[in-house]
Formats: C-alpha cells, sequence, structure tokens
C-alpha cells in the first residue's frame, strides 16, 4: 500500500497557508503536513496550531533535519529561495519551491546542479500547468487541434506585479508570442492561443484558469470544493492540490524532475526573464557583473 506523502512547511507566510490548506483537503492517506518552520518559532507555532501540524521549529535548519519529513515545500520570499532549496538539497529532502526558482538564472541554474548531484527530486512551483483547463489546452496543442501555431497572446494585471512591461518573444516556424503586465492597470489576465485552424482561450484568471473556450465552445473545470470554514488569501488557491498531486506522484514513480514542469523549463523561464529585465535595464543585488 502506498503511503502518504509527509510534508514539511518551510515559511508561515501567505502562500504557505493557501499550500497548507489545499495539502489538508487531500485524503490524510496520501498526503499529511507533520511540520512548519519559520525564522521566528512562536510563528511557527501558531502556523501549527491553526493547520493541526504536529510539530514546529523555530529555524529551517531544524525541519530539514527531521526525519518524518518526506517533501519541503519551499514558500520564503524569493530572495531567499536559493538557501533555503540548497539547505533541503543538502539534507537529501526533496523539494517543491515556489516561484520564481531563483532570482536571476545563476540561482536557479545552482540549484539545478545541485538537486541533480544529489539525485534529488526538485521542482518549480508553477501551478498553473497542473490546473485541468491548462492540461485540456496543453493535451489539444499536442494534438493539432488547432493546426500551426501562429500567435500566443497573454496578459496579467492585477496589484502586485511589476509596473507595466511588454515583451515579445520570436520561436522558429513563425510563431510569435507575446505578454504583458501591469500594475499600474487593470488588464483581461486572459491567455489567447491562434492557430491555422482555430483559436483557444482562457478568456480569465489565465493563472488559474477554471475554463477554456475553444472555437467559441466553452468547457468548465470546476475547482475542488472546500469547507465553507476554510479561507485562502489568493485567488483559487485550493488549485495548489494539483501540483501537489503531481509531486507525490512523481516520487512515487522515483522520479527526480517532473515531465509536466521539468528544470530545463525553470532554466528557460529565468533566462527569458534575465534577458526581459536586461532590455529594459532593471539589475537586482543578486545579478552577477
Amino acid at each position: 500500500m502506498e503511503k502518504a506523502l509527509r510534508w514539511g512547511i518551510l515559511s508561515a507566510g501567505l502562500i504557505a497557508h493557501d499550500f497548507t490548506t489545499a495539502l489538508r483537503s487531500l485524503p490524510r492517506s496520501e498526503h499529511q503536513v507533520v511540520a512548519v518552520a519559520a525564522r521566528d518559532l512562536a510563528r511557527a507555532q501558531d502556523f501549527a496550531r491553526k493547520h493541526e501540524i504536529p510539530k514546529s521549529y523555530g529555524s529551517y535548519t531544524e525541519l530539514t533535519k527531521d526525519p518524518e519529513v518526506d517533501v519541503v515545500y519551499v514558500a520564503v520570499q524569493h530572495p531567499q529561495h536559493l538557501g533555503a532549496v540548497l539547505q533541503c538539497l543538502a539534507a537529501s529532502k526533496p523539494v517543491l519551491c515556489e516561484k520564481p526558482l531563483g532570482v536571476t538564472a545563476a540561482e536557479v541554474r545552482e540549484m539545478v546542479a545541485a538537486a541533480r548531484a544529489r539525485g534529488l527530486f526538485l521542482m518549480e512551483a508553477i501551478w498553473t500547468r497542473f490546473f485541468p483547463a491548462a492540461e485540456t489546452l496543453r493535451s489539444l496543442l499536442c494534438q493539432g487541434a488547432l493546426g500551426e501555431l501562429r500567435v500566443v497572446r497573454m496578459d496579467f494585471g492585477i496589484d502586485g506585479v511589476d509596473d507595466t512591461v511588454t515583451a515579445i518573444l520570436q520561436y522558429p516556424g513563425g510563431l510569435q508570442a507575446s505578454f504583458s503586465c501591469s500594475i499600474t492597470t487593470e488588464l483581461s489576465n486572459s491567455l489567447s492561443v491562434y492557430g491555422t485552424k482555430g483559436k483557444a482561450e482562457i478568456p480569465s484568471t489565465m493563472w488559474c484558469p477554471t475554463e477554456l473556450v475553444v472555437n467559441g465552445k466553452k468547457t468548465e473545470f470546476p475547482l475542488p470544493k472546500v469547507a465553507d470554514a476554510e479561507t485562502f488569501n489568493y485567488l483559487n488557491s485550493i488549485g495548489m492540490v494539483y501540483e501537489a498531486q503531481h509531486v507525490r506522484q512523481c516520487l512515487l514513480q522515483g522520479l527526480k524532475e517532473s515531465p509536466v514542469m521539468p528544470l530545463a523549463e525553470s532554466e528557460l523561464l529565468a533566462d527569458i526573464l534575465e534577458e526581459a529585465r536586461r532590455q529594459i535595464g532593471l539589475r537586482f543585488l543578486q545579478d552577477r557583473t
């Protein structure tokens, strides 16, 4: 009988709350949260009480050394991802790390190299890929249902993201993709894919989609139900169950990385973002000269 995957939660912040709440909606025979760590023990203890977690730690090191933790969910702020992930890997813990995996492409490559050197699972938590609507769209594209792809458009305008930026990506074969993000205006938050045989669209909340429109036909993908008393900080956070279930399946199969969100794509995403920053003249303290 397959045993439950025992999670350790690194951080007691808002996204950690949502992920833990999502995990606790899944069968305990498959997923259990056994420990939480924060830099302040009182915060970890409060988080543990709220989520009925048996162990709380006042340091990340204590959690990574816990033999009952099978996998660590890293939810610290992204400038601290590198140190936290490397610490987990050094303790032989598989890791699901919140996005972005690293501040720079060099940080991402350092984490990827460490995971591969130790033969440990590492995945960037790009939760969007695991929503059924996104999986259905990916399947349609793989089947050639839209013909040859020509244009992909996406925008993300909501408080909390970068100031207004638009990037255009040119792919071999003539495909062009563009994305816009803005903190200063509300955008449609949609994704559109145009091919020689039609169009597919996620009309809103494309980062946590619940519907897909293909050539005018809409299909809805309801989210899992949660207890009325459960609350989340972010929209559709119950959808984190999809990536959690995927991680469990990967580990049960002995995989060292996800076939849906492979490490090479985390490196590619970091490269794209770094080039975009270079072109607009944005540098971080972590950028190497």
